[in-house]
C-alpha cells in the first residue's frame, strides 16, 4: 500500500456537465481510423521536420539550418502530450497499438510511462487538492526567465531530465516528495518497472548517438534525442494555460482547470488538450472527440478564450494581482443553472 492510500481518502463530488447517455457513448467510443490519424499524422509532421532541417545541413548555409531545427522542435515539443493521451490508453480501441505508440514516444521524448500513470492517476482523481494531487500545486508562475529558455534551447532541461533518468535507472534514486510517495520502498513491483524503463531510455539512446556518430550522421541526435530541448515556444504557451492562475481546492473542473480555443493545427499538435475543462470532465473521452463534447457542453462552460494571445492576456493580468495579492485565485464566471 502507498503513502497516498494509507492516508484517509477524501473522495471528492467533482461536477460534471450533463450530458446524454447516447452521446457520451458515442464520445467515449475509441477508434483505430481515427487514433491512427492522429498518431501517424503528428509523428509525419515530425518526420517531414526532421527531413528538412537534415536537408538543410546539406544544402543550405547554417542560418536556414537554424530556421528549420527550430521548427522541428516546436513540433517535437507536443510529443509529451501525444505521450499524455496514450497513458490514458484512450487513442485506439486495440490496445496493442495503443502500448506500441505509447513506449515508441515514451522513448522518443525522454519520457516514464510508469511514473506518469502513478502520477497522472491521482492529479485526475484529486485536481489541485494537495497532498493528494502533487502533479500540480498552485501556485504555478511562468517567468519571462524559465519561459525564454524553454522557448529557444534548453541545456538545463535538457541535462536535468537526463540525468535523473541515469539516476533513477541506474541507481535507484527517486527524489524525495511526490516520487517518494508514489513508489515507497515496499512497491518492489513498481520500483522495478520504474527503474527498468530508465535504463532502457538511456542505453537505447545512448546506442542511437554512437551510432549516428559512427555513421557520420551529426544531425540524427539533435533531431530525436534533444528534439524535446529546443523549440519549446508554442507549446509552453499552450501546456502551461491548463491550470496556471486557477482556484485549487474546489470540486469543480471549471474552477480549476482552463479550455482555450486553438487553430485548428495547434490544436492537432497539441492532442486537442486546449479542450482540458472536457478531458478533465470526462477522461475517457479520446482526444479527436473533445471538440464534439466541447459543442455539447459549452453552454455550461465558462467563456473561453479565442487564441493564445488572449490566453495569456487574462493570465498575465491574474499574475500581476497575484503579486499584489498573494492569496488571490481566479474564478471564473460559470454559468448559472437552470
Amino acid at each position: 500500500m502507498t503513502e497516498i492510500e494509507a492516508q484517509e481518502k477524501r473522495r471528492i463530488p467533482w461536477y460534471r456537465s450533463k450530458v446524454e447517455r447516447e452521446l457520451l457513448a458515442e464520445l467515449n467510443r475509441r477508434s483505430d481510423t481515427l487514433g491512427l490519424l492522429q498518431t501517424l499524422g503528428f509523428l509525419g509532421i515530425l518526420t517531414a521536420t526532421a527531413a528538412l532541417a537534415w536537408w538543410t545541413t546539406l544544402h543550405l548555409t547554417w542560418y536556414w539550418w537554424i530556421a528549420a531545427f527550430f521548427l522541428h522542435g516546436t513540433c517535437y515539443a507536443f510529443i509529451i502530450n501525444g505521450f499524455h493521451e496514450l497513458v490514458h490508453s484512450s487513442v485506439f480501441r486495440t490496445q496493442s497499438l495503443n502500448l506500441f505508440f505509447l513506449y515508441l514516444l515514451s522513448f522518443l521524448g525522454w519520457y516514464n510511462p510508469v511514473h506518469f500513470w502513478a502520477s497522472h492517476t491521482e492529479h485526475h482523481k484529486y485536481t489541485l487538492h494537495p497532498p493528494e494531487d502533487g502533479e500540480v500545486v498552485l501556485p504555478v508562475y511562468l517567468t519571462l526567465k524559465g519561459f525564454l529558455r524553454g522557448a529557444f534551447f534548453d541545456p538545463r532541461g535538457a541535462f536535468h531530465r537526463i540525468r535523473g533518468t541515469i539516476r533513477r535507472g541506474f541507481f535507484q534514486h527517486l527524489n524525495p516528495g511526490w516520487d517518494q510517495v508514489l513508489f515507497p520502498v515496499e512497491n518492489r513491483t513498481g520500483r522495478r518497472r520504474l527503474f527498468r524503463w530508465d535504463r532502457i531510455l538511456v542505453v537505447g539512446h545512448v546506442l542511437l548517438v554512437a551510432g549516428a556518430l559512427y555513421m557520420g550522421w551529426w544531425q540524427l541526435p539533435l533531431l530525436v534525442t534533444f528534439g524535446s530541448f529546443y523549440g519549446g515556444f508554442i507549446f509552453l504557451l499552450c501546456n502551461n494555460a491548463q491550470h496556471i492562475g486557477m482556484t485549487d481546492k474546489v470540486p469543480d473542473f471549471r474552477l480549476c482547470t482552463r479550455t482555450i480555443i486553438l487553430h485548428p493545427v495547434v490544436r492537432f499538435l497539441y492532442w486537442h488538450m486546449n479542450y482540458h475543462i472536457e478531458h478533465h470532465m470526462y477522461a475517457a473521452v479520446p482526444c479527436y472527440r473533445l471538440g464534439r463534447l466541447h459543442e455539447a457542453i459549452r453552454h455550461d462552460l465558462p467563456p473561453s478564450p479565442v487564441g493564445l494571445l488572449a490566453t495569456w492576456r487574462g493570465i498575465a493580468a491574474i499574475q500581476l494581482r497575484q503579486k499584489q495579492e498573494p492569496d488571490y485565485q481566479f474564478r471564473p464566471q460559470i454559468p448559472t443553472p437552470a
